[in-house]
């Protein structure tokens, strides 16, 4: 027989933290009302990332200022943002689970409209960032990455880099079986999920500080999650082996023709020495594509936690409420 929870929490928020510091006191000033305005019981639990500037001290002070509602796990190090969110949700108790960047880009005042889709009967609430405050080229490369990623992964998300989303407990649920090592949490939100939907949410600049995903950081992530939720670059890989195996036997035997018929071709040289290169290229791209699933393996079978939780700072009492 299942037990009913005492004063069950509707909402958990969480909130990775990163070399934040300077945008904190905002975001602290504009969330706290926020989930006052909704009049259920909720929870904030802050993941503070290895921080190394005053975050933590930050984050400690005002989780004794509002004790009620403030949740605060302290990891040892830093382990990006996913690992962040995946160690919210195991200590998440809300019925609905909201996950919001610290730097203010997306509106607290936003969640509230994420509540009532939930309500609505979604299990998942994804969102697209409407008149998006970055440079041309991250709105761009986000595009084009968006859409690449639909054709290999056929997850679709429109807008995969907005962080602020809706997941229903059973989908957290979910979430929180797995034990990859490398993920991506919304694409296995949309892959667990029963009747997913997504919003249009508003978007402004950082609040203060700058972004901590630098372009590698980006392209990274991208590997995550196409060589975490498809074998499409390797079966692509491997049928562009085979059509460049015929290719180049063509040429060969083209060239052999030409080489009996008319001679040597001297001129020919540096054509061949193009298409070695090319060949060269694609050859060290495959081995590094089947790195990143053997490195994928590497790391999942030596069975290290994902994250470390160095401390976790709770005064609640698991009925939260944001009454003050």
């Amino acid at each position: 027989m299942n037990q009913v929870r005492p004063n069950p929490i509707a909402l958990s928020v969480v909130v990775p933290v990163y070399n934040e510091q300077e945008g904190l006191g905002a975001l602290f000033a504009r969330l706290y009302p926020a989930l006052d305005a909704l009049g259920e019981r909720y929870e904030i639990l802050f993941i503070n990332d290895g921080s190394r500037d005053r975050s933590a001290a930050l984050l400690a002070d005002q989780q004794r200022a509002r004790p009620d509602v403030t949740r605060v796990l302290l990891f040892n190090g830093n382990y990006g943002q996913h690992m962040a969110i995946l160690a919210g949700f195991q200590h998440s108790r809300g019925e609905i689970v909201v996950t919001l960047d610290a730097d203010l880009q997306n509106p607290p005042e936003e969640i509230s409209r994420l509540v009532a889709r939930m309500r609505e009967g979604y299990d998942y609430v994804g969102t697209i960032r409407r008149q998006r405050q970055d440079t041309w080229f991250r709105r761009h490369a986000s595009r084009w990455m968006n859409l690449l990623r639909e054709k290999i992964t056929h997850v679709r998300m429109t807008d995969q880099g907005c962080m602020l989303r809706a997941y229903g407990r059973d989908v957290v649920d979910i979430i929180n079986r797995c034990d990859e090592v490398n993920t991506f949490v919304p694409a296995l939100a949309y892959t667990f999920s029963l009747h997913p939907t997504e919003i249009e949410v508003a978007h402004e600049e950082r609040a203060a500080g700058a972004s901590k995903y630098s372009l590698f950081k980006l392209v990274r992530l991208n590997f995550d999650l196409v060589t975490g939720f498809s074998l499409i670059p390797l079966q692509f890989m491997s049928f562009l082996g085979i059509a460049l195996a015929l290719a180049s036997g063509a040429l060969f035997l083209l060239l052999m023709v030409e080489r009996l018929l008319f001679g040597s071709q001297v001129q020919g040289v540096f054509t061949l020495f193009a298409i070695t290169f090319c060949l060269l290229g694609v050859l060290l791209f495959s081995m590094g594509l089947l790195g990143e699933y053997v490195g994928r393996i590497y790391e999942q079978v030596r069975g290290r936690p994902r994250y470390v939780v160095q401390a976790m700072l709770d005064d609640t009492d698991g009925a939260g409420t944001g009454d003050k």
